[in-house]
C-alpha cells in the first residue's frame, strides 16, 4: 500500500459519486448537451482554428434554463414498496411501488428511480480487488469472458409513473436485476421529472429503507450418480424427530438418564407412575456431505461466487425426501447445516448460502477437520473447491483412505492455462470436474 494508492482510491470514490449524480439528473439529450458544452469549453481557447467558442454561451444558457425550470415543477409524494421475500442473483425481480400524490395538482411525466445503499467499497476491499486485477494483467491472461463489476449489486430499470390525481395513489411495476447474492438494501425512492426542454430532471426523494435477500444463482444439473450408498444412522427416525418433525417410534421403555425430555410418553408415565420414553427405530438411509471451500482471494471473487452457485445447484437438485444433506463450510466458525427428512428445508440452506463469506482468518485445515469429524455418518461427499493445491489434494486423499466416495468440482478462472491432474482421483477421473467461470452451466451439463 502506497500513498498513491489512497489518491487513486479517493479519485475513484469522487468520480463514481459525481457520475452517479450526473446520470440521475441529466436525461440522454441533456448528457449530449453537457458533453458538447465540455468539448466546447476545452476547444474555446483556440479561437484562431475553430468557432466552437461561439456555442459555449448558448449551451450554458440552455442548461441553466433547464435546471431552473425543473426545480419549479417539484411536488411532494409518499411511497410504499411491496417487495417479495427472496430474489435470485442474475434473475429479474419484479415488484410494485405504491406512489401517492400529496400535492393539489395532477402530477404526470414522472419516472420512478430506486435508491440502493452505497455499494462502493472501503479502501481495504478496493485494494484487494486492485491487486487481483493487476496480477491477472501481469500474467497476460486474455479471456472472452467479461467479468462483472465486483461492487455493483443490482441494475434497476427506470419505471414510468402514470398520471396521479391529487391525493390519489397509483401502482408502479419495477424490474430489478440482482447481480450478486446477499442482502440487497434499499434506502429510498426517487420521483424524477424532466424540465420542459427535456434536458434536466428535478428529483424528489422519499426515504424508504427495506431489504430483500438475494439467493445464489442456480444451474440445472443432469441426472447424475452421486457417490455413496445407504448407511446406518444412529438414532434413525429420531434424528428427524429431534426438531419435532416426526413422532414415529417402535416401542416404549423406562426412562434412562440422558434421554431427551421430548421423547417422554406422558400418558404412559401417568398410568404406570414412572417416567416412560418412546424408543425410535434405527435406520439406514443416504446422507451426503456438501463441502464448500470458502478460502478464496477476496469476497468479490467470481470464482468464489460461482462456487457458491454450484453448491446451491446441488442443494436444490439432491433428493432430500428420503435422505439427508449436510452443508459444511468455515466462516467466522465451522458450520454444519443439515436438511432433508423433515429436519429442515432446502430453502433454509439457500438462505445460508446467500450469506456465506470468504474466510481469511483461518486455514483450509479448519474445513478438513470439520469434514473428517462428520465423515463416519455420511454416505458420500461432494466437494466444491476454489483451488487444487497440495492441501486440498491431501484432504481428498484422506477421505478416500477412509472409504468415503468423493466427487470433486474445482472452480477456475476463465481460460485456465494449467491442466489439472485428478491426483487422488486418477482411478476415478469421472468424479473429478474442472468448471471454468463463464462456462459453469456447460460444464455441469456434462456431469454423469
Amino acid at each position: 500500500m502506497t500513498p498513491l494508492s489512497r489518491v487513486f482510491y479517493h479519485i475513484y470514490w469522487l468520480a463514481s459519486g459525481r457520475w452517479r449524480w450526473v446520470r440521475r439528473h441529466f436525461t440522454r439529450p441533456g448528457l449530449a448537451v453537457l458533453g458538447t458544452l465540455i468539448l466546447a469549453a476545452l476547444l474555446a481557447p483556440d479561437t484562431d482554428n475553430n468557432l466552437t467558442y461561439q456555442a459555449l454561451p448558448f449551451l450554458l444558457c440552455l442548461l441553466v434554463i433547464a435546471v431552473c425550470l425543473s426545480w419549479l415543477s417539484r411536488a411532494p409524494f409518499s411511497a410504499a414498496r411491496l417487495l417479495p421475500r427472496f430474489g435470485t442473483a442474475g434473475c429479474p425481480l419484479h415488484y410494485r411501488v405504491v406512489v401517492k400524490n400529496l400535492s393539489k395538482r395532477v402530477q404526470n411525466g414522472l419516472t420512478l428511480l430506486e435508491n440502493l445503499a452505497d455499494s462502493r467499497p472501503a479502501f481495504a476491499a478496493w485494494m484487494v480487488v486492485q491487486r487481483v486485477e493487476q496480477k491477472l494483467l501481469r500474467s497476460f491472461r486474455i479471456s472472452g469472458h467479461r467479468p462483472l463489476n465486483p461492487f455493483k449489486v443490482a441494475v434497476v430499470k427506470d419505471a414510468n409513473v402514470p398520471p396521479i390525481q391529487p391525493g390519489q395513489e397509483v401502482e408502479v411495476r419495477v424490474e430489478l436485476k440482482p447481480l450478486r447474492r446477499g442482502v440487497l438494501r434499499f434506502i429510498g425512492v426517487t420521483l424524477a421529472r424532466s424540465d420542459p426542454l427535456g434536458l434536466f430532471r428535478a428529483l424528489t426523494t422519499v426515504p424508504l429503507a427495506q431489504t430483500v435477500l438475494i439467493l445464489p444463482r442456480r444451474y440445472p444439473l443432469p441426472a447424475i450418480a452421486l457417490p455413496g450408498t445407504v448407511k446406518y444412522q444412529e438414532g434413525g427416525v429420531a434424528l428427524a424427530a429431534s426438531v419435532g418433525q416426526s413422532d414415529e417410534y417402535v416401542a416404549l421403555r423406562d426412562y434412562r438418564h440422558g434421554d431427551p425430555m421430548r421423547h417422554i410418553h406422558w400418558r404412559s408415565w401417568a398410568r404406570v407412575g414412572r417416567p416412560v420414553v418412546k424408543e425410535f427405530e434405527d435406520e439406514f438411509f443416504v446422507r451426503h456431505a456438501l463441502v464448500l471451500d470458502t478460502f478464496g482471494d477476496h469476497q468479490q471473487s467470481e470464482v468464489f461466487e460461482e462456487a457458491v452457485s454450484v453448491a446451491a445447484s446441488f442443494a436444490c437438485t439432491l433428493p432430500t425426501q428420503e435422505s439427508l444433506l449436510d452443508l459444511l463450510f468455515v466462516g467466522p466458525q465451522s458450520y454444519c447445516f443439515t436438511a432433508g427428512r423433515g429436519v429442515a428445508h432446502v430453502d433454509q440452506m439457500l438462505e445460508i448460502l446467500a450469506s456465506v463469506r470468504t474466510c481469511s482468518d483461518q486455514r483450509f485445515l479448519a474445513l478438513e477437520h470439520l469434514v473428517l469429524s462428520h465423515v463416519e455418518a455420511v454416505s458420500g461427499c461432494i466437494c466444491v473447491l476454489l483451488d487444487w493445491d497440495e492441501t486440498r489434494r491431501s484432504f481428498v486423499r484422506k477421505l478416500k483412505a477412509l472409504g468415503v466416495p468423493v466427487r470433486v468440482l474445482v472452480i477456475v478462472q476463465p481460460d485456465h492455462e494449467q491442466s489439472l491432474d485428478p491426483g487422488p482421483l486418477s482411478d476415478e477421473p469421472e468424479r473429478f470436474t474442472v468448471l471454468e467461470v463463464g462456462r459453469i452451466e456447460t460444464g455441469l451439463a456434462k456431469l454423469s
